[in-house]
């Protein structure tokens, strides 16, 4: 579950250091521990522009074009790193540059060039002292006070170092529900939803026709699991009629990777992602990439990992930077940070030009994800006051164009006891307005919060070719893109008691069921869909979905509640932003919910039948 709340203002420690001199680290949840032996080994990422984008972005659209030439003749990393990365004039520059510096390049990518030396080393060339710092999580990592000083032939070469970024830690959105929750729900019309729930509600195909086999699912995640949790929230839809067995899941660890946590909202995420994800396609292989931490540099070597492994057809996050315009200048006293997020939109246009298909939670904070600069140049008081309201925004990464953006629904089914049938009944995207709070720990707390659907418009990129199907009411990159059950009411946070129409998932975690709610659920179940429709397409991968999600959306049947329908629109909804529509795309939604074998245009299948049954355990 994406929260914005969970996420600081991504650079509140640079652009207020100043301000707040003596507060910089307890703004942003960080303790030093000093600085950094100078003969420590390092390594890290330089990064370089794409070349030929404008070559790229035509041949992006050519692929995903229906009898384009080029549809879906998906490039390897070698030839992508050969017609868009950097020369070999590049790479030979970056090796001479940073090789006399005392760096050695271990590798080269699509993006630049990975290299290794002592912190001396990076302190001397960059003009910034490195330290070491914990996070409240108590991991630790090497970060910078100071902004990077480019040497001048690395800043003509456009590089960019995100690795020693001051940043607050990426934070997991899985969120409990409020109050105390048992299985027992699932018998009621609202409440506790298991997988094999959601298939029947969406109109998945029956698991004996399509199960995601011969399919990757990549998790981006920041924690181990307990085989035991996987185990036994199988094992509790599993009959002798309908045995399910828990998915093939890889462990692959970054640099190590991080510990199961009972304690942590990542380890509460990393079980989530894999029960939804392993339960929507149980036959596809699911790969864990376990990062050492939630750092902005963490997250771009994970991606980087997939993209020149090539191995995962889908990757699935449902973790957020914040919103868009913290990387601004307004946010960060004059210094423009959103050259950041270009380096992973590169990052997915390789994905992409590769046949990858990422997907990400859209956010839990409605459309209202941004917290007012007098937030963080407000001196904080004690006991802490409002010093103002959330604005709109949209939260990154699924703010890229190139990164399918999952929003999210309360959902109702049939209530027909002692039978299991979950068939759909209808949805509602109305969020829960939220209590002050303190969004990033400063002291100052901001009213007008929003839990509900991400949803709005970018302030960064415009409006993508796909998105030009259908009316989305801006000229830049809308979002969501489509959605699914997400639930609401969170624990801690909710303004007003909870509503008899909210939804929730039930997760199996630290060995015992919890109740959980947030667009965490619906993107690793859409991961799910599109590993079913992958399937169905005998192994071929999709590349951006975005474009054909939209085409999908423009041939939605004129007539309501036809049996053709590809998917449910016109849910009531507000998501303190913005409110739904009766037909096509709005900013709470995107274009709708799925009916999945209409969707992945497998309707002649046989459906998922009632959960616990030979067609859907």
């Amino acid at each position: 579950m994406k929260r914005s709340f969970r996420y600081g203002a991504a650079f509140a420690a640079i652009a207020f250091a100043a301000c707040f001199a003596s507060k910089t680290e307890a703004q942003v949840g960080i303790r030093s521990l000093g600085p950094v032996t100078t003969s420590q080994a390092v390594e890290f990422n330089v990064y370089l522009p794409l070349r030929h984008t404008e070559e790229l972005d035509r041949l992006l659209e050519a692929q995903h074009t229906p009898g384009s030439a080029q549809f879906h003749k998906w490039l390897t990393p070698v030839q992508f790193r050969s017609r868009f990365g950097p020369t070999q004039e590049d790479v030979a520059t970056l090796r001479a540059i940073l090789g006399s510096s005392g760096f050695t390049v271990m590798a080269v990518t699509g993006h630049g060039v990975r290299v290794r030396g002592p912190v001396g080393a990076v302190q001397r060339t960059f003009g910034a002292p490195i330290s070491r710092t914990m996070a409240a999580s108590g991991r630790t990592r090497m970060v910078t006070s100071e902004p990077f000083m480019m040497p001048e032939a690395l800043q003509r070469m456009g590089a960019k170092i995100i690795h020693f970024a001051p940043l607050p830690e990426l934070r997991s959105q899985a969120r409990r529900m409020a109050g105390p929750i048992s299985p027992e729900n699932r018998y009621s019309p609202f409440g506790g939803y298991w997988f094999d729930d959601l298939k029947q509600a969406y109109n998945f195909p029956s698991v004996r026709s399509l199960n995601g086999a011969g399919r990757t699912i990549a998790i981006i995640s920041v924690s181990d699991f307990l085989d035991s949790d996987i185990k036994a929230y199988f094992a509790h839809e599993s009959t002798q009629n309908a045995p399910i067995f828990p998915p093939r899941i890889i462990r692959f660890p970054i640099a190590g990777g991080s510990p199961f946590d009972p304690g942590s909202g990542n380890s509460f995420e990393c079980e989530l992602d894999l029960e939804q994800a392993g339960g929507m396609a149980p036959g596809a292989t699911l790969v864990l990439v376990n990062l050492p931490d939630a750092s902005l540099g963490s997250f771009i070597d994970g991606y980087l990992t997939l993209i020149n492994d090539n191995f995962a057809d889908i990757v699935s996050t449902s973790f957020t930077a914040g919103a868009e315009a913290l990387y601004t200048a307004a946010y960060n006293g004059g210094q423009d940070f959103s050259g950041i997020l270009q380096v992973f939109d590169d990052v997915f246009k390789q994905g992409n030009a590769q046949g990858i298909t990422f997907v990400e939670s859209s956010g839990d904070s409605g459309g209202v994800p941004l917290p007012p600069l007098a937030y963080f140049n407000t001196p904080p008081q004690f006991p802490p006051v409002v010093v103002g309201k959330f604005r709109r925004g949209v939260e990154t990464f699924n703010s890229s164009p190139h990164v399918t953006s999952v929003g999210g629904t309360n959902l109702k089914t049939t209530f027909d006891p002692p039978s299991l049938e979950s068939r759909y009944v209808n949805e509602n995207a109305f969020g829960d307005p939220e209590v002050p709070y303190d969004p990033f720990g400063i002291g100052n707390l901001v009213a007008g919060g929003f839990w509900g659907s991400g949803g709005g418009e970018s302030i960064l990129y415009s409006k993508p070719p796909y998105q030009y199907f259908v009316d989305t009411g801006t000229t830049n990159r809308a979002l969501p893109d489509v959605s699914l059950q997400m639930g609401g009411c969170p624990s801690g946070l909710a303004k007003l008691p909870c509503r008899k129409t909210d939804s929730f998932t039930i997760e199996f975690f630290a060995g015992q069921l919890v109740g959980v709610i947030g667009t965490s659920v619906s993107a690793p179940d859409f991961a799910g869909i599109l590993a079913l429709k992958e399937q169905f397409l005998g192994g071929a991968r999709l590349g951006n979905v975005n474009y054909e999600i939209y085409a999908i959306a423009a041939a939605q049947p004129a007539v309501a509640n036809s049996p053709l329908d590809f998917l449910h629109q016109g849910q009531p909804g507000f998501n303190g932003g913005f409110s739904t529509t009766k037909t096509g795309y709005n900013m709470v939604l995107g274009v709708g919910t799925p009916l999945v074998r209409n969707f992945i245009f497998a309707s002649e299948l046989p459906p998922a039948g009632n959960p616990q049954t030979k067609s859907n355990p």
